[in-house]
């Protein structure tokens, strides 16, 4: 099936969609249904019609994308890729953010709820009584965005005979980067709050230093009524949760041997990193703690790409955190 010949230009990726999108709209799926083509995106139709093959032993190299002026338009979009594959491997927010709202803009308001114990309960309400309220109401301070990002510095006669294949491992870990530089950034909202009196509340392990079953029971019976789902350790406190004698029965050493990630006999997914600092242990609701506000998508400088004036040229992206509910996640410390 011949591939449809769209005029690819830098002012594609200076619209208001991306440039995938921009594609997707002039190429649309749907026309390549039961055709040997289905199952691809239109960005990747492109690179079959210039025949740029970017992973594999059979790769090409980064100077395939500059055979023409047209093909030269797809490398940006190829190395936001490889930078959005990097940040989705070693991401753990995921598993921590409850929503994800994206902003046109870097002012944003979240909101909160601020229930007392009593509003918690669903009480039986009488005939004619007034049905207890939950107030909702934004929150004083903007959520503080943070533009993160990596300085690719690297001339186009150096890299110009490199395979796609080993330049992508390279934009991936610029990716890994950026993901846990949110991540930090997730992890002091979670702990300190976001600028709205919301700082988690802290328990301290009962004998200094050391960290029992006994602390991570009392840890977790805090939490009600939210649900403790996720922990995240730092390196040190994660080794004294690995030795703990609970942790080491024959099915969470089986799973931790099979999958390479550890259970815990609470329930709770376990992460490791060093965002949280030496003697802290964030727990939290993944479900209700943590809001991510995105100010677009992976941003590269695609003149500078294109025109291959590939030194110093900037990939990055603007994100911030806002906590939800104030009590639904806690620091234990040791």
């Amino acid at each position: 099936m011949a591939y449809k010949r769209i005029k690819l230009e830098k002012a594609m990726y200076s619209q208001a969609k991306p440039f995938s999108g921009v594609l997707q709209e002039l190429d649309p799926d749907e026309n390549y249904k039961g055709t040997a083509l289905e199952g691809l995106d239109a960005y990747q139709r492109q690179l079959k019609r210039f025949d740029i093959k970017v992973q594999g032993p059979a790769g090409d190299v980064v100077e395939k994308f500059f055979q023409t002026t047209d093909s030269a338009a797809l490398f940006p979009e190829y190395v936001s890729r490889a930078v959005r594959q990097g940040m989705e491997a070693a991401d753990l927010l995921p598993h921590i953010v409850a929503s994800t709202t994206k902003v046109d803009g870097l002012d944003y308001r979240s909101i909160t709820s601020l229930p007392s114990e009593d509003d918690k309960e669903l009480k039986v309400v009488g005939e004619g009584a007034q049905i207890p309220q939950t107030r909702v109401k934004s929150q004083e301070n903007l959520v503080r965005l943070h533009k993160r990002g990596r300085m690719l510095v690297a001339s186009y006669e150096a890299i110009r005979f490199q395979r796609l294949d080993l330049f992508t491992v390279t934009l991936k870990q610029i990716g890994a980067y950026i993901a846990r530089a949110q991540l930090k950034d997730a992890v002091d909202v979670l702990i300190n709050g976001d600028g709205n009196q919301n700082a988690a509340p802290i328990l301290e392990a009962e004998e200094e230093g050391q960290l029992s079953y006994g602390d991570l029971v009392a840890f977790w019976n805090l939490f009600d009524p939210y649900e403790l789902n996720a922990l995240i350790a730092g390196p040190d406190l994660m080794q004294k949760l690995l030795t703990l004698n609970e942790f080491k029965d024959s099915l969470a050493g089986f799973d931790f041997h099979r999958t390479g990630k550890p259970g815990t006999p609470i329930g709770a997914k376990l992460m490791k990193s060093a965002a949280v600092g030496s003697g802290k242990l964030v727990g939290l609701d993944k479900n209700c703690a943590l809001e991510m506000v995105k100010a677009g998508d992976i941003v590269t400088e695609y003149d500078k790409l294109i025109d291959r004036q590939l030194d110093r040229a900037t990939i990055s992206c603007i994100t911030g955190f806002a906590k939800i509910f104030k009590d639904s996640a806690r620091v234990l410390t040791v």
